[in-house]
């Protein structure tokens, strides 16, 4: 039984589900795809089933494929018609990939020759057919009293915590080794024998999954496909509700609150960047990684497609600005955000009365900007308010030539600005090369 200091916790938590399951379901669902490569761990109670059962409870939906036969190996996999076959159908955005559960945690000469280059074998494959799918690897758990078999000729697994320990360290050096994302099983059922040792995670052979057992692992795969928190879920399976909102509070502190963390060695978009301050005048520089699209808001309504812009506040104040890196082919992004303060000394402002000359209007491929007062920078923005264009005019100068070639047709804004001012936006068309 469940300690009964666990009861107002649970009543609290189910008023909370209540609330959030209102607010998923008014949210915009996912709909995620997952191949299941593994043995007996993935298949007992239907683990795949579990997860999309938890999704389903949210709005959201798991379409899944598996194939697990009884002690497979990734060697095994490798030449399985059927793996490669499911593989080659190119519309997964998860595989997930589970070893035989012993091979992981033998002593490192072996996993080096029996486990690790099938894993990059079969993560190649992945790659090749699925290049915008997420490779997982799905960390198991050691059995719940070591390895009886092997015990004799490796002592370290003679444990659950040896055995447990090595098989960790073994997926994560796959995941590492192959720039892929963790499950982390193991990480919660460690958590849950620790302090639930009440809770029954394994079977009657105490190396299969109890009912509990995959529920952990079904909360555990769900943060990571979805990145959703698994408390906001209804679903229990079979189990008692107090029980399953033990499972559900662990997986959470272990995996979502975490999600970062198991996805580190994935290539994916990460966002950042730095600026530098003069007056109300701001320099981005951009340092983000594996993206080929940017998207700023500068937190002022105006915005930016460029990928280091210099933008001109018009106000004093604190600004959030965000810079949301985009892999565009895979549709995956990330968001940095940084506060902004602009102070200005009192005499920054907007020159109605500095109205720039620029022509020809309607542009071609390029434009050039006449002005009476120096300009340090000029700026061009489309008819959305996203910065397309920002250049620096070096030492100041009254004309600038503007190549604006790569602009598509329509209607943009041009704004200049010096060390103390601002103008107004004048309007231009580009049109033709």
């Amino acid at each position: 039984m469940i300690r009964l200091s666990l009861f107002n916790y649970v009543i609290k938590r189910f008023i909370l589900t209540l609330f959030y399951i209102f607010i998923c379901y008014n949210s915009e669902s996912q709909n995620i795809k997952a191949l299941f490569i593994g043995n007996s761990y993935t298949a007992s109670n239907n683990l795949p089933a579990i997860i999309n059962q938890l999704a389903l409870s949210v709005g959201d939906t798991l379409e899944h494929s598996s194939n697990t036969p009884g002690g497979y190996t990734f060697q095994q996999h490798c030449s399985n018609t059927t793996t490669i076959n499911l593989i080659e159908e190119a519309k997964w955005d998860f595989v997930v990939l589970q070893e035989q559960s012993q091979l992981p945690s033998f002593p490192d000469n072996q996993v080096a020759i029996m486990v690790y280059p099938y894993a990059a074998r079969l993560d190649s494959m992945i790659k090749f057919y699925n290049p915008c799918a997420t490779t997982t690897f799905f960390m198991t758990w050691g059995r719940r009293d070591g390895d009886p078999e092997y015990c004799p000729v490796f002592p370290p697994v003679c444990t659950y915590e040896g055995m447990d320990s090595l098989l960790q360290l073994r997926y994560t050096i796959m995941a590492e080794n192959n720039h892929a994302a963790i499950a982390p099983v193991a990480k919660v059922w460690r958590k849950l024998r620790t302090d639930n040792p009440e809770i029954e995670l394994y079977s009657h052979d105490g190396s299969h999954p109890s009912n509990s057992g995959s529920f952990a692992a079904a909360c555990t795969f769900y943060s990571i496909l979805f990145g959703k928190d698994p408390e906001l879920t209804s679903y229990n399976f079979t189990l008692d509700p107090l029980e399953a909102a033990t499972i559900k509070h662990t997986a959470k502190a272990i995996v979502y609150d975490s999600l970062d963390h198991w996805f580190r060695f994935e290539i994916r978009p990460i966002a950042d960047f730095s600026s530098s301050v003069t007056n109300a005048t701001v320099i981005f520089t951009n340092h983000s990684t594996n993206a080929d699209s940017y998207f700023w808001d500068f937190g002022d309504g105006n915005s930016s497609i460029l990928v280091s812009p210099v933008h001109t506040y018009s106000e004093t104040g604190r600004y959030e600005v965000s810079l949301e890196a985009i892999d565009v082919s895979c549709g995956k992004s990330d968001i940095d955000k940084q506060i902004i303060e602009i102070i200005t000394t009192g005499i920054f402002n907007i020159k109605e009365n500095n109205v720039p000359v620029f022509y020809p209007n309607p542009a071609g491929s390029s434009l050039i900007v006449k002005t009476d007062t120096k300009v340090r920078y000029l700026t061009i923005y489309d008819s959305f308010g996203r910065e397309v264009i920002c250049q620096i005019a070096e030492n100041g100068c009254t004309e600038i030539f503007v190549d604006v070639s790569t602009l598509h047709n329509g209607v943009y804004y041009l704004v200049l600005s010096g060390e103390d001012y601002i103008t107004s936006r004048s309007k231009f068309v580009k049109y033709g090369s």
